[in-house]
């Protein structure tokens, strides 16, 4: 019986409104969207292995500076390694001046030729000259002719392999180039480099560990110039704009609230967090930052320095106040933040208003 009387007693009182009461107060508000996120270096990526293979070297070592180029691993494969040498051998072995000798040999032989064919011509001329004296046989004119012609012949032909041996000499010698350029290409794969000037925030592999294309082997990012990453819902993200103002607070500096501006709307929705990614920079910041510090933001949608408000506990629904303790009075509301609501309508400064009870 008496708890029956006790649930009656607080039926009856959640009839009635509250003994606390307050008036609107005229001050500043300002609407804002929740997001959460982190804190990430400019130009922060993670690093990937383009090939497989075992960690041969770590040439860095986590805070290290690095520049675009700089290596930071390298990757052991025989297989290319032994290809990488033998091209070089093989570069090596076609270069124009390393066939010297066999240019010179070539040389020779077309000076050679060419005195063989100088002296078949004087031969020829005297036989010549010999024969218009009736001196000497048919025979004997036919074969100085045959022999200038062969000697001709010879000179051209050594002439010809000269320079048919410099395009070969010269076309093997590009085309080892080129298959080394292509091997050490291939071999460079296997040192992972960096691709931003900045700092090593992490090494992911240690040396002897087994890396891939799928799984990281560093963090690389800009060293002194951050921005901030925020999840906002998709039911939010309509009411973003850019350079929207920002409040945010960190637990790296608690009770410290610093100002950013909204800078891109990454516009592809996370499917399995429902939210969107809104990147942001810094308008007032820490003196030191690191990446992936946690952050709380308020995205300050709108805002007004002089708005009748109400606490919003005050508020019955989202059109109704108590007044003369029992009295529901309709209101329009406009900017709300979590603690007030702005009035636009239906009461005035001097107006007493009472807390609904719960």
């Amino acid at each position: 019986m008496k708890i029956n009387i006790f649930s009656l007693v607080i039926l009856v009182a959640s009839c009635k409104g509250g003994s606390e009461k307050t008036k609107p107060t005229i001050e500043a508000i300002s609407e804002s969207v929740y997001a959460s996120g982190v804190v990430k270096s400019k130009n922060q990526y993670q690093v990937y292995s383009t090939v497989n293979g075992l960690i041969e070297e770590i040439f860095v070592t986590e805070g290290d500076s690095v520049k675009i180029g700089t290596p930071l691993m390298s990757v052991v494969n025989e297989p290319s390694r032994l290809n990488a040498q033998n091209a070089k051998l093989a570069a090596d072995y076609a270069d124009l001046h390393t066939n010297a000798d066999k240019l010179k040999e070539a040389k020779i032989a077309i000076d050679l030729a060419f005195s063989k064919k100088e002296n078949d011509s004087l031969l020829l001329f005297r036989q010549e000259n010999l024969w218009a004296q009736n001196v000497g046989t048919l025979v004997e004119l036919e074969q100085r002719k045959l022999t200038y012609k062969t000697s001709k012949t010879n000179y051209e032909t050594a002439y010809l392999s000269y320079r048919n041996l410099i395009k070969q000499l010269e076309f093997t010698a590009s085309q080892s180039k080129t298959n080394l350029k292509i091997t050490n290409a291939i071999a460079g794969d296997y040192i992972i480099k960096s691709e931003v000037n900045g700092k090593v925030f992490k090494i992911l592999k240690e040396k002897g560990e087994f890396t891939n294309t799928i799984n990281p082997v560093a963090v690389v990012g800009d060293a002194t110039d951050f921005l901030i990453e925020l999840k906002v819902d998709e039911y939010d993200v309509a009411r973003i704009r850019e350079n929207q103002k920002i409040l945010l607070t960190m637990d790296s500096y608690k009770g410290k609230v610093f100002q950013a501006k909204v800078a891109t709307i990454e516009p592809l929705m996370n499917e399995q967090s429902r939210s969107f990614t809104v990147n942001s920079i810094f308008i007032t910041k820490p003196s030191v930052l690191y990446p992936n510090l946690s952050v709380e933001a308020n995205i300050v949608i709108q805002s007004k320095e002089k708005a009748m408000t109400i606490p919003r506990s005050y508020l019955m629904g989202d059109s109704l106040v108590l007044v003369n303790k029992n009295e529901k009075r309709k209101v329009v509301i406009g900017l709300k933040d979590y603690q007030k609501v702005e009035i636009k309508s239906g009461l005035k400064a001097s107006d007493v208003i009472y807390k609904p009870a719960l």
